[in-house]
């Protein structure tokens, strides 16, 4: 009993809903980290050149961002469960497309970097409203346990969809990468085709502009929800180290230019981090005061942001032991964001009314993915002045401080209580 209390609570899968959707994803997650891995790849063979694979932020970050906010202001508007299924669909289609014209011999960078961009706007109209569900079909106490499920088969997906992906393409290509990702997507329809009706509670509004602005005033008005926001910012502009990734393992750690077992560690330690704290995540449940807890959490991945960029500086060519040590501190960190995920993701379901939780996770998801974004800009820019170590342990601390001084600046936050 001591060791199950410790344990993932897995109540949230007794929900019909919850569980058909969580299964799916065991399938759909790690489909799409095959095309993830297998799009970049693809860009590379036809260019041969780098910059064109940094095209994909930008393909990547606009339409999440735009579709993003419309897509949270779509699902406040119309039945979430006939948004699903129309986005799901999408999803199956484009990824369809990257299928046809990888088996067709595509040499054109442009049509690849437009489909991607498609998907990406299907995506960020999924993502919210998927997210707007959750808190209709399950119990407000479930939330953090279900948030922390979720956030654990990601982690699992980021960790087994590159590594076979990678062994995957030599030996059959990447169409048919693309062909698996379609074929598993089909899972998530049968899920959410499953769903019941999931009308908008309370008084709808037009999605469009105005629709995002009033999103927007409401979360500017709830300072609790508000500093969910900031402090996730703050956690990813300072503290995400991932764009220093390919130099640290080549040059602190001895490893070839183009990827090698330094390369895989780095990328692979952090979401390893996410399973593992998924696994162990009973604790969350248990907890009443989210506020503190997402702090707390992001203290300690700041922290270990930190001690990743004390063990880059010590490196000076391969070296098994602080390779170690910088996958260690890495999933600590993993571990830590997993859950101040969950509990950020929680705050926002139970706490939001039903008539702009859609447009709520639609800026939520346009933090999430914009925030790194940002931070490979910041660490790739810091690292030529100050080299990698310094530039990652400065980050962790000064994530350290600026959550500290948010949380100083807005108590109400810290004496939030589920």
């Amino acid at each position: 009993m001591a060791l199950r209390q410790h344990l993932a609570d897995t109540r949230p899968l007794h929900n019909p809903f919850f569980r058909r959707l969580w299964t799916a994803n065991i399938a759909t997650v790690i489909g799409a980290q095959l095309t993830i891995v297998a799009v970049p790849a693809q860009i590379y063979l036809i260019t041969g050149s780098s910059a064109y694979v940094g095209l994909t932020g930008v393909f990547g970050l606009v339409p999440l961002v735009v579709f993003g906010l419309y897509g949270g202001a779509l699902a406040d508007a119309v039945d979430r469960r006939t948004l699903l299924v129309v986005t799901t669909w999408g999803l199956i289609v484009t990824t369809a497309g990257f299928f046809v014209q990888a088996a067709l011999g595509n040499r054109n960078v442009w049509l690849l970097l437009g489909l991607f961009a498609l998907q990406q706007a299907f995506f960020a109209v999924n993502q919210p409203t998927r997210s707007a569900v959750l808190p209709k079909i399950l119990e407000p106490e479930l939330l953090p346990a279900a948030n922390s499920l979720s956030m654990t088969l990601f982690g699992a997906g980021a960790v087994v969809g590159p590594l076979l992906g990678g062994v995957l393409i030599p030996l059959v290509g990447l169409s048919w990468l693309y062909l698996i990702d379609t074929v598993t997507l089909f899972a998530t329809l049968w899920a959410v085709v499953n769903l019941p009706p999931l009308p908008v509670e309370g008084e709808t509004s037009r999605p469009g502009l105005r629709s995002v602005v009033d999103g927007l005033v409401y979360l500017g008005g709830h300072r609790v929800l508000m500093m969910s926001f900031v402090v996730d910012i703050i956690a990813m502009f300072f503290g995400m180290p991932r764009a220093l990734f390919p130099e640290v393992a080549h040059v602190s750690f001895g490893g070839p230019p183009g990827g090698g077992l330094a390369y895989a560690v780095l990328f692979a330690a952090m979401p390893a981090g996410m399973v593992f704290g998924g696994v162990v995540s009973g604790w969350v449940s248990r907890v009443e005061r989210h506020g503190l807890a997402v702090v707390a959490s992001i203290v300690v991945w700041g922290a270990s942001v930190t001690a990743l960029g004390f063990v880059v500086l010590a490196a000076h060519g391969p070296s098994t032991v602080l390779l170690t040590l910088a996958a260690v501190a890495l999933a600590v960190g993993g571990a830590a964001d997993m859950a101040s995920a969950a509990f950020r993701q929680s705050m926002l379901q139970a706490s939001a009314s039903d008539a702009v939780r859609g447009r709520l996770q639609g800026v939520f998801i346009v933090v999430v993915a914009g925030g790194p974004r940002l931070a490979d800009v910041v660490h790739g820019a810091a690292s030529p002045l100050v080299g990698p170590g310094w530039t990652i342990a400065g980050g962790g601390i000064l994530t350290v401080i600026g959550v500290l001084v948010a949380a100083a600046l807005a108590p109400v936050f810290i004496r939030y209580r589920a």
